[in-house]
């Protein structure tokens, strides 16, 4: 079993679910007391929530690059970036380390495309959904990308920070939710992208009839795999 670097904090309420999900995906696999083997680099998502704020991307990849590293000489074998927003910075992550980097948008569109999904909703922060680094990533692997509008995208953002990353699940946000979910299938999405690693926590496939593709999960079965392999 090669040994998981999960760069994590961003923030601590999805960074636990992935741990949660990669650790029981090893034991449904391997059966018995078998966990994973990871490596957890938890950083100050203040600073990084900071850094974004400011349009500071380049300190924010040096200081993620550095954690990588950190966890690459600590002993991983494959890294996660747990959360879908600084995937903007993983260029210089991966410049900083010599072990592979699991991409989230490409364990994502792997996933859509195994589903037929060819026209896809994607919800995240207001970065994943209207800057190109994600979409674009998408539509080279073939997935067309459907977004909010401007103010369901400014919701969906101040529900993620205001909320979700503190830890806050309301029903009023759910609904809100859901909302947008509808209208983007109305738009013709097929499927819908769950592109900020919290909104899971919010959003279930059980809560609509339209299928959900939670990049938490995808992402970490994607980790599973590349560590049994």
């Amino acid at each position: 079993m090669k040994t998981i670097g999960l760069l994590g904090g961003m923030s601590w309420e999805s960074t636990q679910s992935y741990y949660a999900l990669i650790n029981q995906g090893v034991k449904e696999t391997l059966g018995g007391l078998h966990s994973a083997r990871m490596l957890v680099c938890s950083v100050d998502f203040a600073e990084i929530a900071e850094l974004q704020q400011r349009d500071e991307w380049d300190q924010a990849g040096e200081l993620l690059a550095a954690e990588a590293l950190r966890l690459q000489q600590a002993g991983a074998e494959l890294l996660l970036i747990g959360t879908n927003t600084m995937h903007k910075v993983a260029p210089a992550i991966e410049a900083a380390i010599n072990i592979p980097l699991l991409h989230v948008a490409d364990a994502t569109a792997a996933a859509l495309r195994a589903e037929g999904i060819q026209r896809a909703g994607l919800l995240g922060t207001a970065f994943t959904m209207e800057q190109p680094f994600y979409r674009e990533r998408l539509a080279a692997k073939g997935i067309e990308v459907v977004t909010p509008s401007a103010s369901e995208r400014q919701a969906i953002h101040r529900i993620i920070f205001d909320e979700l990353c503190l830890g806050e699940l309301r029903d009023s946000s759910r609904q809100r939710f859901l909302q947008i979910i509808d209208t983007l299938a109305d738009q013709g999405a097929d499927g819908i992208i769950l592109g900020c690693t919290e909104i899971g926590l919010l959003v279930q496939q059980k809560d609509t009839s339209i299928r959900l593709f939670d990049t938490t999960r995808i992402h970490s079965q994607a980790a599973i795999a590349a560590a049994l392999a």
